[in-house]
C-alpha cells in the first residue's frame, strides 16, 4: 500500500477528520475529535535514515492496536515496529515499505478505528455506525 492509497482509505472512515497538531509534516486522522491514526515521512516527518541516499523516503503510520495482537505483528512484520512517539503497548508503527500486503493494513486500519470508536460514548458510536 502507498501512501495516497493509505490516506484515501484512512479519510473513507465514517466522521475522520485530518488534522495537523504536531506540524504540517504529520497527518493527523481523527474520528469525532480522537486520533486513530498518524501518518509522515519516515520517523514521524524527521526523515527515515534507514533508506538509501536516493532521497526516497517511506512513509510511517501510526495505528492504535490491542496489545496482545500488537507484539504478534511486530513478530510477523518487520515493516511493524513499536509506536514512534506513541504508548508502545497499544500503538504500532508500519513502514509503508510495500513488504506488508495491502488487505493486512486495511485490516490494522480498521482495527485502529473500531478501537478508537469503541471508546466513545454510546451517542457517538450510534453515529458513526450508521455509516458502516
Amino acid at each position: 500500500m502507498d501512501v495516497d492509497a493509505a490516506k484515501k482509505y484512512l479519510l473513507n472512515k465514517p466522521e475522520t477528520v485530518l488534522d495537523f497538531p504536531f506540524g504540517a509534516d504529520v497527518y493527523v486522522f481523527k474520528v469525532k475529535r480522537k486520533m486513530f491514526a498518524t501518518l509522515a515521512i519516515g520517523k514521524m516527518g524527521k526523515g527515515d535514515d534507514s533508506n538509501n541516499d536516493s532521497g526516497n523516503k517511506h512513509w510511517w503510520m501510526n495505528l492504535k492496536c490491542d496489545p496482545d495482537e500488537a507484539a504478534i505483528l511486530r513478530d510477523i512484520f518487520p515493516a511493524v515496529i513499536p509506536g514512534y512517539h506513541m504508548n508502545k503497548a497499544l500503538w504500532n508503527t508500519i513502514i509503508l515499505d510495500g513488504s506488508i500486503p495491502a488487505g493486512e493494513i486495511e485490516r490494522m486500519i480498521d482495527n485502529s478505528f473500531q478501537l478508537v470508536v469503541d471508546k466513545m460514548t454510546k451517542k457517538d458510536q450510534v453515529s458513526i455506525l450508521l455509516h458502516l
